[in-house]
This record gives structure tokens, sequence and C-alpha cells, in this order.
């Protein structure tokens, strides 16, 4: 039995931190074990290969030959695809790919006044580590949503890290999705090992260079390793479990809603699935509906604890303005409008990693096919944070241009402001390049 909490905020005024204290979230567990991946990454630092070969014999039952997969494995994996599967994967690469190239940014260059110039350059990141999680499913539509933005942002290298199977190599769709993708550097490692591997790098009878950018999903201890290393290379976020919010009013159809539930509590049993109606009868009929629904599901188990948990919910409002103030509260990665005029209530949604519009939009649409991208701000970062895209792979630099006369026009205002700083060295470097010499 499915025992889904129901949280009544009818009534009740919904300020900021009222929603910051009331709304269901999963437990923060990064800092319980940043020690334990702490000691780790110093020990990885250390050893190299081989200390991530021994924490992948560890953690993962396997001690690989070698970290590195050969080219020959990710081709066999190519060839070995079922043709159905090939096919979803390309429609969903060429779907991605067309998203991403209208994300690059065009190079700007500004004319402040005559031969004052400031160019505003989109560059690359050089060399980019991509992170696909293992564990409870298996992940190439992760390797996608990783590869395909850092390929359109111009990386110039990019590295793979997925954790090993019993064969000592990740999951042959990981395998052929990289090779159908260009990639051939994949790295048999997973965990905090492999983030501490591509943030530090090994040169011991393996070569692998030490990345700039760590990018992907993974459990709380990937989280962890992340957050540890990103002094040292940039990460684009430390992830939560993964999370659905759905809006929906009384003309929601309730098998819809609690089959898109249901499918981000498959993920894992830490997922947060939360329903947000103004209709306590369209409630029912939800609740209803996972109850039938869960149990003919694959992973019955781990989908009744994830709804069942502290993360999932069904809260009641008093009206739909009041259901959008709640949303844009969770600021949550995945956001479903299931409501008359949805795309006019979107529009009001600020606060969302991607959100998904009517019956014919399920999370589940985001997750392989829409050309969206699935690596999403979790846990309220929403509010502040973009989900992964070709931005996440380029860096902005200026350049400066300016000719003397440029200059001479504003030496007056750069000297007030530099004795106003007390920082008469600046207004004197400017100064002295019209004393005569």
């Amino acid at each position: 039995m499915v025992r889904v909490n129901i949280l009544d905020f009818r009534g009740e005024t919904l300020s900021k931190r009222f929603l910051a204290q009331r709304l269901p979230r999963a437990a923060e567990t990064h800092a319980d074990i940043e020690r334990r991946v702490a000691e780790l990454l110093e020990t990885v630092a250390a050893g190299g290969s081989e200390a991530v070969k021994d924490f992948t014999e560890r953690f993962d039952g396997v001690r690989p030959t070698s970290l590195r997969v050969p080219e020959a494995a990710l081709d066999a994996a190519e060839a070995a695809l079922e043709p159905t599967v090939k096919s979803a994967l390309v429609e969903s690469i060429d779907r991605a790919r067309k998203v991403a190239a209208d994300q690059r940014p065009a190079d700007v260059r500004t004319e402040l006044a005559p031969g004052a110039f400031v160019t505003t350059r989109h560059l690359p990141i050089e060399r980019v580590g991509l992170y696909v999680p293992g564990g409870l499913a298996v992940y190439p539509s992760t390797v996608i949503m990783n590869v395909v933005p850092a390929q359109t942002a111009g990386a110039h290298s990019l590295a793979i890290a997925s954790p090993p199977q019993s064969d000592g190599l990740p999951h042959p769709t990981v395998l052929a999705t990289a090779r159908i993708l260009g990639v051939d550097e994949v790295w048999a490692m997973g965990g905090a090992q492999a983030i501490g591997a591509l943030a530090y790098g090994f040169d011991d009878g393996e070569d692998l260079e030490p990345v700039d950018l760590i990018t992907g999903p993974g459990n709380a201890y990937v989280a962890a390793a992340k957050s540890l290393v990103r002094s040292q290379v940039g990460i684009d976020a430390v992830a939560g479990p993964t999370e659905i919010i759905i809006l929906a009013d009384g003309q929601a159809n309730p098998r819809f809603v609690a089959a898109d539930l249901i499918s981000q509590a498959e993920h894992d049993e830490l997922a947060a699935s939360v329903l947000v109606t103004d209709s306590p009868e369209l409630a029912d009929r939800v609740r209803a509906e996972i109850e039938k629904q869960a149990a003919e599901a694959m992973h019955t188990e781990r989908i009744a604890a994830a709804l069942s948990g502290r993360q999932s919910a069904i809260v009641l409002v008093d009206d739909l303005d009041a259901g959008i103030t709640v949303v844009n509260g969770y600021a949550g990665e995945h956001v479903e409008i299931h409501t008359a005029e949805a795309a006019a209530v979107a529009g009001r949604i600020t606060n969302g990693g991607a959100v998904f519009l009517g019956d014919w939009a399920p999370v589940a649409l985001g997750d392989y096919c829409a050309g969206s991208n699935h690596v999403l701000p979790t846990m309220g970062t929403a509010a502040h944070g973009s989900g992964l895209g070709v931005h996440s792979f380029i860096k902005v630099s200026q350049v400066i241009d300016y000719d003397r006369e440029a200059l001479a026009e504003v030496a007056g205002h750069i000297g007030a402001l530099a004795e106003r700083e007390q920082l008469p060295a600046h207004g004197r470097a400017v100064d002295i390049r019209f004393e005569e010499q």
C-alpha cells in the first residue's frame, strides 16, 4: 500500500519562509558523508589509477584490468546494439543537437565611442569530464544530455566516466551511445573515485589528463565529491535526488498525473513526487490511481518507498494562484502543468528546471526525446540555477580595445574614481600615457 502524505496549505499565508519550512524535501545527506568522501579523494589524488581500482573493487565488486575502455569494446557495443534502441538514440541525439545549436551564443563587439571597443567572447571549456551513473538503472540518455551540449559548445576534449559491470566495462548501451556520438575516451570508473580521478588525473601506467569541468548526475557520494573538488575544477551542480512537482486543477486526468508521479518515483527511493492541487476530489482520484498503477509496476517497492517518503506529498491549496506560489517556492527540477490554459499558467512559473505543458508533454518525454536537457537543478536550486546546456560548457571573456583618443576621453573619470577608492596608482597608470617623454 502506498501512503502518500497529505499537506493542507488551505487558509495559510504562503510566504517564502512558510514554504521553505513546510514543503516536502528529501533529507540532506551530503554533510553526513563528506568526511568519508574527502578521505577517499585524498587517497585517489595520491594513489592514482591503482587507488581508483582499489575503490572500484571495494564498491563495485570488480577490478578492471584497464580503466580506459578499449576502442574495440566501443565498436563491439555499437555493433551489438538492437536496431530499435539505436534508432531511438539517434533520434534523441538529433533532437538534442537541434535545440543545442540554437543555444550557442554569438560573440558581440560593442562600440562605446570612436576608437573604444569591448568584444564579449564565448569560449568553450577545453576539457570536460562527463559522469554517467549506473546503479539502479542504465542511463544512455545521460550520455546524450552531457555530450551533445559539450560538443555544440566546442569543447576540445571529452572524457566519459561510468561504473563498470561484472565484466569490468560500463554498460554496453552506455558504450554504444558514446561511440555513436563520436566520443572515444571512456573510463570504467564510477562513484566518488571517478570524480576524483577526473579532477586530479593520473599518469601511473594509464594516462588520464585532469579535466577543467565535471558535469552529470550521480548519487549522494558523487554529489559530495563534486562539491569537494570544485575548488580545483568547475562543476555543473551538486545534485540531489530527482523530483517532479505537478500543478493540477479539477479538470486534470488523474491517470496521467498518477503515472507521471510514479515515473519519477521509480528512479530511487529518495525520489520526490509532489502534486499541488486546489481540488480535493482530484487528490482522491490520483491517490486511487497511484495504488492501482504502483501495484502493476516493475519496481513496486521502490516506488512505494519514494511516494511514501517525507520528500513526496499531495499539497492542497485554496486556488490556482496559491498553487503557482507553491510551485515557485518549491523550485523543482521537473514541473508539469495540468490545468486549464496551461501555457498561460506556465508563463507564471518562474522557478523550474524544465516545465512540461498538458497531457501530451510528460517528464518522460524530456528524459529521452523532447530535445530539451534532463540534467536539471534539484532541491530548490532552480530558484537560482539552470539546467545543463551549451552555456554550461562556455566561459565568457572580454577583449578591451581603446585607442589614444578613446582613453583620453575617460581619463578624468578614471582619475576621479581611483582617488575616491584611494588607489592613486590606478589613475597614475592612465595619466603617464599622456605625459611628454
